[in-house]
């Protein structure tokens, strides 16, 4: 329960933003312009009617020039008379990206206001970053204004669109999210709004961005003890249920066995948890009939590694191993909820990886849906032999592009970090949709190799066609990885994005809080926008 000063005071949330409002000076400085500076956190409390208020400012071009307030912060200033534009002035330096300062009541539907930095206002692609570098400062800004009107319990937050509505609402959007559902204590809800209506499509569109990768966090985060085979591919049923034009097809460990997907069976029989195969069709292109885009998740609701057991530490984090899974029936659900004109097909086979009596064992052969037979001399490398049969299992649908996320290979953490999703792909037409799409969102990707020279790694194999790891071991693992799927496709447009690197997030994405990522879910929602547009080129 929040406490009162006396009468005139700030509420306990308030005193604890006090350090970003009460700077030296400001209130003796305020005085001087002939107002008291506003401190009172009139209508902070819920049912008080008001609103927070999230404004943009850019920095200035030049040293003491006056700050550069955006179209929607110009416009609530001479709606104050000119006090917010004063009172930024007086508070000390210009505002640096991703700073804030509040302000409380300024306006009586505005009981407090945070004022955020942008950064330079024609900021655009960086090409040594590889993404929209005014995008990200928008995202990252308005995630910041918006906590910060949370941590002030105020339930309902307008946000100034900044020049780029979508940004914004996917600012507001994944940076208020927070998995919280087992515990007692959770952070206040806070509703965010568009300030004003002028770009509200674009608005909308960024909310459902986000919610996709929010929904793919939920997943990731979740115990694995509460998602499942059967309650991920139930929730997800669940998500798409609305639509007319979606089929959920839940497919049982029988139906798995009678399409010989013997190297996905292998896996899971090691556990108690049944498998499931959970197959999507949205049909949103003109004509059902039209070659589809196919998405393959992998789906490892928990991978203890198996026989060739995990180290403990760390392990719990393991219940995101199904990031792939997660990933692209979220990117599914996000289309069907922008209607986009194109065939999508999901595909996400889903098991756990445990040690028993029934496990694989190193050694082992197991033979693929294709016929190939695989030598499993690490049981731990257990995601590829998921993809392989359900790569096959896509190959079905006469597909237009087939593109495949996993969190696959610690070797691809090393590699790129949580930088970027790396893409390896045996078409430079599906690479430049990937890498487009990702400059647009900021969920980038970067391009590895599929040479020949990993590919002999994993057919050099002395018991069967393939080994699931290559023969030097941890030398080039991300590689010999996707070398080792690239033997499961035969399509001429198929990508492969290994996003064991962007599983989780620490501090490096600033609007994403501690914890599973849910990347690169919207850069796959871009990619299948882009490639709804360019429905007669594929070559």
């Amino acid at each position: 329960m929040r406490r009162w000063a006396r009468r005139g005071g700030r509420c306990e949330a308030a005193r604890r933003a006090a350090p970003a409002m009460l700077l030296p000076g400001v209130r003796s400085a305020a005085r001087r312009l002939g107002r008291d500076l506003p401190l009172a956190c009139r209508g902070c409390s819920r049912g008080a009617g008001g609103k927070g208020l999230v404004l943009g400012i850019y920095s200035s071009e030049k040293d003491g020039a006056a700050a550069l307030l955006t179209s929607a912060g110009d416009a609530f200033d001479r709606l104050v008379s000119g006090r917010l534009r004063e009172l930024v002035s007086i508070c000390g330096p210009p505002l640096k990206k991703g700073k804030t300062r509040i302000f409380h009541g300024l306006h009586q539907d505005f009981p407090s206001v945070v004022v955020v930095g942008l950064g330079k206002k024609n900021a655009g692609v960086n090409d040594q970053e590889n993404w929209n570098e005014g995008k990200e400062n928008i995202r990252a800004a308005v995630a910041v204004g918006c906590r910060q009107i949370q941590d002030l319990e105020i339930p309902c937050v307008e946000v100034d669109p900044c020049g780029d509505a979508q940004a914004a609402a996917e600012g507001a959007v994944l940076g208020l999210h927070e998995y919280s559902e087992l515990k007692r204590k959770k952070k206040p809800v806070v509703t965010p709004q568009l300030h004003g209506s002028a770009e509200n499509e674009a608005w909308q569109k960024g909310v459902l961005y986000a919610q996709g990768q929010n929904l793919a966090r939920y997943l990731m985060e979740a115990p694995a003890n509460y998602i499942t085979p059967i309650k991920f591919a139930e929730h997800i049923e669940q998500k798409l249920r609305s639509f007319s034009n979606v089929k959920v097809h839940i497919r049982p460990e029988s139906w798995i066995a009678t399409q010989q997907m013997g190297a996905f069976l292998s896996v899971a029989k090691g556990s108690a948890e049944p498998p499931i195969f959970l197959e999507i069709h949205y049909s949103g292109g003109a004509n059902t009939s039209e070659r589809p885009l196919v998405l393959v998740g992998k789906g490892v609701t928990f991978d203890s590694g198996g026989i060739s057991l995990k180290p403990s530490s760390g392990m719990d984090a393991m219940r995101a191993d199904m990031g792939g899974a997660a990933a692209v029936c979220s990117a599914i659900v996000t289309a069907a909820a922008l209607n986009l004109p194109l065939n999508i097909i999901g595909l996400a086979p889903l098991c756990e990886n445990m040690p028993s009596g029934k496990a694989n064992k190193p050694g082992d052969v197991v033979r693929a849906k294709n016929g190939k037979t695989i030598q499993v001399d690490n049981t731990d490398a257990e995601g590829r032999l998921l993809l392989a049969d359900a790569l096959c299992y896509a190959h079905s649908f006469n597909a237009r592009a087939i593109v495949n996320a996993a969190t696959l290979t610690g070797a691809m953490d090393v590699a790129l970090g949580s930088a970027a999703a790396g893409v390896f792909t045996n078409s430079s037409w599906l690479w430049n949709h990937l890498y487009e799409a990702s400059i647009v969102t900021g969920d980038r990707v970067w391009r590895m190799p599929l040479f020949e020279h990993y590919t002999k790694q994993v057919t050099d194999c002395p018991l069967a066609d393939l080994s699931n790891i290559g023969k030097y071991s941890r030398a080039g693992g991300a590689c010999t990885a996707a070398a080792f799927l690239k033997e499961f496709v035969t399509a001429s447009h198929w990508a492969h994005l290994d996003i064991a690197g962007v599983m989780s997030n620490k501090d490096e994405v600033p609007y994403l809080r501690k914890g599973m990522a849910g990347r690169p879910t919207r850069t796959l929602v871009e990619f299948a926008a882009r490639l709804s547009q360019d429905s007669h080129n594929t070559t």
